[in-house]
């Protein structure tokens, strides 16, 4: 039997928003599917080149009773990055907090629009650390 990894889905509340968010991280749109009848839609978003990892942003049109206040029971998503101070410097610059700061120089947290955790992994090596980031306290939950 084989097992082929196919895509991670979650719930959006504000699909504008958290499409903004994964932009910022790097993702793409890969593909949608808008259902008018069920009033919903599927929003596919993947690195460039890795279209056949991607994550699944379901959106109801209608709203989401069903939306947990804190998504923590789902985990986390988790991203390699080439410079994890680049990428936090950018998210930060463009309003998104870093609630775990990449102090060691090889991991962050951060959160999307609907609270999902997102960690950032720096690809091979930890970089050294530096300030701001070395001296930086954690914000809030990741």
């Amino acid at each position: 039997m084989g097992l082929t990894y196919l895509h991670t889905m979650i719930r959006v509340k504000d699909l504008e928003k958290s499409m903004a968010f994964f932009e910022l991280l790097g993702l793409k749109e890969t593909r949608r599917y808008d259902s008018d009848s069920g009033r919903f839609s599927l929003i596919f978003m993947a690195p460039p080149g890795q279209e056949d990892r991607p994550i699944e942003l379901t959106h109801n049109w209608d709203g989401d009773d069903a939306l947990p206040s804190d998504s923590r029971h789902f985990g986390h998503l988790a991203y390699g990055v080439d410079n994890i101070y680049e990428v936090c410097h950018h998210l930060q610059d463009n309003g998104v907090v870093i609630n775990r700061p990449p102090r060691d120089g090889r991991m962050a947290f951060v959160r999307s629009p609907d609270n999902i955790s997102v960690e950032l992994l720096q690809n091979g090596n930890a970089l050294e650390p530096v300030e701001p980031w070395a001296s930086m306290e954690s914000t809030g939950h990741w």
